[in-house]
């Protein structure tokens, strides 16, 4: 389906001394690797450290790149303000360090472009993943998502890597009912995801840690656990009202084996 088009959302805050590097890396694989339309979008949360002028250089340099400045920060406010207003047939987005390497973005699409899933995730605990990271963080992730897991009972094993895709009808379903604008973000996707029937197709990534990461690990912790909690406790509407939803716009599609 080459007249689907792809929009790469980037959250960024502060990160100047990063952004034009990742960004030309990106569209330079971007160019050879994926065959759909696409558009990288820089969502800036509020820097001040120079990164908004970076943004506007490479937004006015680089085809397909543009930028939006945002009044408010959080990761998840980003994407739900950029969401809301892209016209793509596939949303995605990743982390402006790169720390997941490109090679495996073909297949997240691919897993929603062609198998036939609504949404498509990097995972870094599932086998064939490679992944660089300190033990205290080994030892927080798989904390969560084993926390997650008990709670929940989900299938996903990987609900915090930044390396999302979703079809843009599944999206703006499942906005509404997300409350977190944050860090927790991802992991609520997945949850509502989930709890209303859509397929979730899970792609091995090779991760390596940045360590120049500005994510406060305890504070975000106790956000999640938190947001845990109040999706646990939420009554939702009925799995079939959203798929009824979703069938006026779409009939739904069975993903491939």
């Amino acid at each position: 389906m080459p007249s689907l088009r792809v929009d790469i959302a980037i959250p960024v805050l502060n990160e100047a001394q990063q952004l034009q590097e990742s960004i030309e890396t990106l569209v330079g694989f971007l160019r050879m690797a994926i065959l759909y339309k696409w558009r990288v979008v820089i969502l800036d949360n509020g820097s001040t450290d120079g990164t908004g002028g970076i943004g506007r250089e490479l937004a006015q340099r680089l085809p397909n790149v543009t930028y939006r400045q945002l009044a408010e920060r959080g990761r998840g406010r980003a994407l739900r303000e950029a969401w809301s207003t892209s016209d793509a047939d596939i949303y995605s987005y990743m982390d402006v360090d790169l720390s997941t390497n490109l090679n495996a973005f073909p297949s997240l699409i691919d897993a929603i472009a062609n198998r036939g899933f609504d949404v498509a995730i990097g995972s870094r605990l599932m086998r064939g993943a490679q992944v660089k990271r300190s033990l205290k963080r080994e030892a927080i992730s798989r904390g969560y998502n084993g926390l997650v897991k008990t709670l929940f009972r989900n299938r996903f094993s990987d609900g915090q890597c930044g390396f999302k895709a979703i079809r843009t009808d599944v999206a703006k379903l499942l906005l509404p009912h997300i409350m977190n604008q944050n860090w927790f973000f991802d992991t609520e996707l997945l949850l509502l995801a989930e709890r209303f029937g859509f397929s979730i197709a899970e792609v091995p990534v090779a991760w390596i840690e940045d360590l120049d990461s500005r994510v406060k690990l305890f504070r975000t912790a106790c956000e999640d656990v938190q947001g845990l909690l109040r999706v646990r406790m939420t009554r939702y509407p009925r799995p079939e009202h959203i798929l009824s939803r979703q069938a006026v716009a779409e009939p739904a599609r069975t993903p491939a084996a």
